[in-house]
């Protein structure tokens, strides 16, 4: 049965974020699907809007705005383009910019997002976080190469700050705060690996290899399912999109327990 789509007005969004208790002063992380909602009436724009609304000025917003094709080809983020290639890809992808580099499939929300006017956005050149409001500069400052989503990085900055997250019509497959459990969880098959990004050395291009806790998130919405049942987690609707309000610390603990308990 086909679902009918919804028309969705900036007050709309406004209504659902305060019944799920977004309420004036939170640090929020946002991840967001704009087609989720239906026909959001002015886009992107009234979406970001509303959560900038929601919080106020004594708040803060932040997205993940990652550009993870600057990432080394070997490690699959050029699928589609055959091996000859890659040594070409490595010579020649543009330096990470944060004023101009655009994200990669994070949506168009997060698009406007990083361009909208105050926003800060961190220097890490595939995983970087943008940020609107009162401690932007607090989130996105230092965002180390080799610390994606570890201690000092933005995600362990809202750990500290007891933020919250925010999933609008998306998933926790999308759920970047889970990463921050991967870090200060122990299980054995945790290990590091090397990434190589084109980045800015003095205003010259260079191609740059560091280390990094290897990205995992296979296991994410099963984190999300077992986390929801233990009622942690404010849900509803605006428009067809279903919407989930939940505290990172909250989050992230029960993520540490869980994945000690359940990854090999």
């Amino acid at each position: 049965m086909e679902i009918e789509r919804k028309i969705v007005l900036k007050q709309d969004i406004i209504d659902g974020l305060n019944k799920v208790g977004v309420t004036k002063g939170m640090d929020i992380i946002v991840h967001t699907s704009l087609k989720s909602f239906g026909f959001v009436c002015g886009g992107p724009q009234i979406i970001i809007e509303a959560l900038l609304d929601a919080v106020g000025e004594e708040g803060t917003i932040l997205m993940p705005t990652q550009t993870w094709k600057n990432l080394d080809p070997k490690a699959g983020v050029h699928w589609e383009e055959p091996e000859e290639w890659w040594q070409i890809i490595r010579d020649n992808w543009p330096a990470y910019d944060k004023d101009i580099t655009p994200t990669n499939t994070m949506g168009s929300v997060a698009e406007m997002f990083r361009r909208w006017p105050g926003a800060k956005r961190s220097d890490h050149p595939a995983r970087s976080i943008a940020a609107v409001g009162k401690n932007a500069d607090y989130f996105t400052n230092e965002h180390d190469l080799s610390n994606i989503f570890g201690e000092g990085s933005p995600i362990a900055k809202l750990y500290e700050k007891n933020g919250h997250v925010l999933l609008l019509g998306v998933g926790y497959d999308k759920n970047t705060s889970i990463h921050l459990a991967d870090v200060r969880a122990e299980y054995e098959s945790k290990h590091n690996a090397e990434e190589s990004s084109a980045i800015l050395v003095d205003g010259q291009r260079k191609w740059v290899t560091y280390e990094t806790l290897v990205v995992e998130g296979e296991d994410f919405e099963e984190i999300g399912k077992a986390f929801e049942e233990k009622n942690l987690v404010n849900i509803d609707v605006i428009g067809n999109a279903e919407i989930r309000f939940m505290n990172q610390r909250d989050l992230v603990d029960f993520s540490v327990k869980w994945i000690e308990e359940n990854r090999a």
